[in-house]
């Protein structure tokens, strides 16, 4: 029997906010997309001088670098946040920066004050990136693959090994001579304008690796971020993607925190920018935001702080600055709810 069109009660259209004949999370992409780009072309020629034979190059390898870190922190963090189903969580909570002053304070108390610049920059490079992944291999097997956790547990997990590492370190750096400390020291902050681009190669192969990976997962992440029962009940093969995922992540902030030193709110402030320009949580257009707005805060303040105040400050302060208010903002917002 055919419904009577009367009686029939129509449903509504999702409606999709529309500015002009776009909608608006084409809109917001095709504007970062445009200040991402206008970002690139004042790094590569504002305040060039000599020949353009040298600046490009010399700028390109910088750029290319900056890029690969916005692109690394950015992706990871929104996979991780889509993991742990939360959007105040970072990979670095999890210890990743103390443990990358560790490896660096052990290589200096071990080795010497003239490790640090005698050591293959390649062998260094692997040995961090293989340190920093299997160590968050075995943490995330334990907290996700078991039993469901909860995320104070998550959250006391990654404070407590982030307390045992920074304790080996400043133990260590206690009995260094004040001289090894002060050159210790320095490779203790993110460095966006010395990145050494004899890594590049490598770590543009890494990336490109977990891209192709993460590409063929795509249409898991947004299943996943509906929460572990909901994927298991709609086919995801939960543990081997979680697993994936969580290797993914961990090789890109392994390679963001090698090339550049460690960075702990800058993912939160872009993903979370990308969240409220969007308005959208499909991350068909978050991963792609997220990346155009860590490389205009990247190339476009590197390239501020160069122009118009010639390194007076550093880069990595004030991305951290933002990125700590965020992070306030967000738990409070959600202690309010």
């Amino acid at each position: 029997m055919q419904p009577d069109p009367a009686t029939t009660v129509p449903v509504p259209a999702p409606s999709v906010r529309r500015i002009g004949k776009l909608s608006r999370p084409a809109f917001v992409l095709l504007v970062l997309g445009a200040l991402a780009l206008i970002s690139i072309i004042c790094f590569m020629t504002l305040g060039a001088k000599g020949s353009w034979s040298f600046v490009l190059p010399f700028r390109g390898r910088k750029l290319l670098a900056l890029g690969l870190v916005a692109y690394s922190v950015a992706v990871s963090t929104v996979l991780f946040q889509t993991v742990t189903n939360n959007r105040i969580l970072t990979p670095s909570i999890m210890g990743f920066d103390a443990l990358y002053v560790l490896i660096q304070t052990a290589i200096v108390f071990f080795l010497g004050i003239g490790a640090l610049g005698t050591l293959n920059p390649q062998a260094q490079f692997a040995a961090e990136v293989l340190v920093m992944v299997a160590f968050s291999g075995l943490l995330f097997q334990w907290l996700f693959l078991g039993e469901e956790r909860s995320l104070h547990l998550l959250v006391l997990v990654g404070i407590v090994f982030g307390i045992l590492f920074r304790s080996l370190s400043q133990f260590m750096q206690r009995l260094l001579d004040p001289n090894a400390f002060n050159v210790l020291q320095d490779s203790f902050f993110a460095s966006f304008a010395t990145v050494d681009t004899s890594l590049l190669v490598a770590a543009s192969v890494i990336v490109g690796a977990v891209t192709i990976v993460g590409i063929r997962l795509m249409h898991t992440y947004d299943v996943l971020s509906l929460g572990r029962s909901q994927a298991i009940n709609l086919g995801v093969d939960y543990k081997r993607t979680v697993v994936i995922i969580l290797t993914l992540v961990s090789v890109l902030v392994a390679v963001s925190t090698a090339l550049v030193g460690p960075i702990t709110f800058f993912g939160l402030l872009v993903a979370s920018l990308a969240h409220s320009l969007l308005g959208t949580s499909r991350h068909k257009y978050v991963l792609p935001a997220a990346v155009l707005l860590g490389i205009v805060c990247l190339v476009g303040g590197q390239t501020v702080l160069e122009r118009l105040f010639a390194f007076d400050t550093a880069l990595s302060i004030i991305i951290e600055f933002l990125g700590g208010v965020v992070f306030i903002f967000l738990v409070l917002r959600r202690a309010a709810r």
